[in-house]
């Protein structure tokens, strides 16, 4: 009767087919972990420009007639209570900061003296650029707001263009209750 079993050349063998699948899978595994990973970061940074731009688009909306200072790269505005009076009416500026972030500055009002410091919150990260343009009553896009005296308290629609720190570019138009 001959012995039944492996040879030692078939067990060999056999670890090494095990060894060369477990090091595939391996790699597999870490390369779905890695995408899994990167589109998470990407749902979160188009998440946070999704709020970013609704919070803005929610502001702009309910901006009220008051004179608008808009100095280079700042977009500062009076804005009403919401109709749910979940926000107070306020003065709010957005700019971007030394960190590259788009910041929102909230004044505790509308009508606040000359040395009162605004609150400061960032709402937006890794922003490149950040531009506004306003429409005059024209329908011409001008850089600040307002230019003369004769300028109308808020401009017809702000144009907001951001550049993400990645290399995108989003264009939006806001309009102003005139």
């Amino acid at each position: 009767m001959k012995p039944r079993g492996f040879t030692l050349i078939e067990l060999l063998s056999a670890l090494l087919i095990l060894s060369l699948l477990a090091v595939m899978s391996f790699r597999g595994l870490g390369a779905v972990l890695d995408a899994r990973d990167r589109v998470t970061q990407e749902t979160e940074k188009w998440k946070s420009v999704a709020a970013f731009f609704s919070r803005f688009q929610r502001d702009v909306q309910l901006s009220a007639p008051r004179p608008v200072r808009a100095a280079s790269g700042r977009f500062e505005f009076s804005r009403f209570a919401t109709p749910e009076g979940i926000d107070t009416p306020r003065r709010i500026a957005y700019r971007l900061n030394e960190n590259q972030e788009i910041e929102i500055s909230l004044w505790p009002g509308f009508d606040v003296a000359p040395n009162a410091q605004p609150a400061r919150y960032a709402v937006l990260s890794a922003v490149a650029q950040f531009e506004l343009q306003y429409l005059d009553t024209d329908l011409v896009w001008v850089d600040a707001w307002p230019r003369s005296e004769r300028d109308a308290p808020l401009p017809q629609a702000v144009r907001l263009r951001i550049v993400l720190a990645s290399g995108e570019e989003l264009v939006r138009v806001f309009a102003l209750k005139s």
